[in-house]
């Protein structure tokens, strides 16, 4: 909590934005030899961009996970124009600073500085009244159930085996590794971690995009019936539309295709789902928009009668989802755990394989340790 006196709801109005600082940290990762891998990719860090939006005495914080170049792009494009607006509507505010992004290029990494802004908007019109976030977004849940995530493909086996297990342990009874950059080796992990953790959790993989059509469904088909293999995300790229149509209508039944991390503007999700692509949709609050741009992708697919899984962001999205009707569950990403632990107060404990917004902090509840982030700064000066 912060103490201060909330701005009575009449009031708000009269708030305006009276500063704005962004903030980007890079934190090396903990994977063997200092770096990481899924099917596609290789890294050795990751940067968190922090958004600070300042008025009437109090701050809201949002951030995202992206290149620094989004920390550079909101400090050129979205921070001047918001200095002077009331903070009452942040979706007015998303709208205006989205057609102000046209030119610069809105998806990709214009859509994650947008998300990081949004998000702090939202956070400082809960701080001012007092509020959780939760309580003052439309929520249909108070807590938000997660799978672990993680299971590198370049982890040794008793670390892969060892985290996903650990996940298990604590109450979180599905779980995911990531897949195909080597296929012949995945018999032997997904051997390896049924046996490590039993029959009874859901068994999660990804693949990254790393697959083509035809290759994507023979391990479909082997993943579910060799190891009950539950879900199976981005089999193929998330920009083959007809790959995972094809995967979605030959899959096995009980086999769930997944997609939508790198949808970044409404009409990327509605090409998910018209005709459907996919049998749960996915989104990240930080990349797709903000808590603004996540109500409307709820709204879709809710009228699509498809779930809409978070991914990665567990902290931000503990509240931000609570407001999704089909809410399936949030990705307790390895990485985004590890940092938001080190960087952030507040964020939600993990309870029963859930997480829970804290009703009694105001806003998402989450506050920069300075002292722990200051060591990563790549972007910004600390500014009290």
């Amino acid at each position: 909590m912060t103490g201060r006196t909330a701005v009575p709801a009449a009031a708000l109005e009269e708030c305006r934005v009276d500063a704005v600082d962004v903030d980007a940290f890079e934190v090396p990762t903990d994977g063997p030899g200092g770096s990481e891998q899924d099917g596609t990719m290789e890294w050795d860090s990751t940067t968190v961009i922090l958004v600070r939006v300042h008025a009437c005495g109090a701050c809201g914080l949002g951030y995202t996970y992206g290149d620094v170049a989004v920390a550079a792009l909101v400090t050129s494009r979205l921070a001047p124009m918001l200095l002077g607006e009331d903070v009452a509507s942040p979706p007015a505010l998303w709208h205006r600073m989205g057609a102000h992004l046209r030119n610069a290029g809105r998806p990709g990494v214009g859509a994650m500085a947008l998300s990081a802004v949004d998000t702090a908007l939202w956070d400082l019109k809960a701080r001012l009244l007092g509020l959780p976030l939760v309580r003052l977004l439309p929520a249909y849940h108070d807590r938000v159930a997660v799978y672990g995530s993680g299971g590198f493909t370049n982890y040794p086996p008793d670390r892969l085996t060892g985290q996903l297990a650990a996940w298990v342990a604590q109450d979180i009874p599905r779980i995911k590794l990531k897949t195909s950059r080597e296929p012949d080796r995945d018999p032997g992990r997904l051997t390896a971690v049924r046996e490590a953790v039993g029959d009874g959790p859901e068994l999660f993989t990804d693949a990254n995009g790393a697959l083509g059509r035809k290759e994507a469904l023979y391990w479909a088909h082997r993943f579910h019936e060799e190891w009950d293999v539950r879900w199976l995300e981005e089999p193929v790229s998330s920009a083959d539309l007809e790959g995972l149509r094809l995967l979605r209508a030959r899959a096995p039944g009980r086999l769930e295709i997944a997609a939508g991390e790198y949808a970044f503007v409404p009409q990327d999700f509605v090409n998910l789902l018209e005709p459907p692509a996919v049998d749960c949709l996915q989104a990240d609050v930080t990349r797709c928009g903000g808590i603004t741009g996540l109500l409307e992708i709820a709204g879709l697919s809710a009228a699509r009668h498809i779930d809409l899984s978070a991914h990665c962001a567990p902290a931000l999205s503990a509240h931000a989802f609570c407001a999704v009707c089909r809410l399936r569950h949030v990705e307790y990403f390895h990485d985004h755990v590890r940092v938001e632990r080190l960087l952030l107060d507040g964020t939600p404990p993990l309870e029963g394989g859930a997480l829970r917004p804290d009703p009694g902090r105001p806003g998402h509840g989450l506050d920069v340790r300075w002292s722990d982030a200051e060591p990563y700064r790549v972007y910004g000066q600390h500014v009290p």
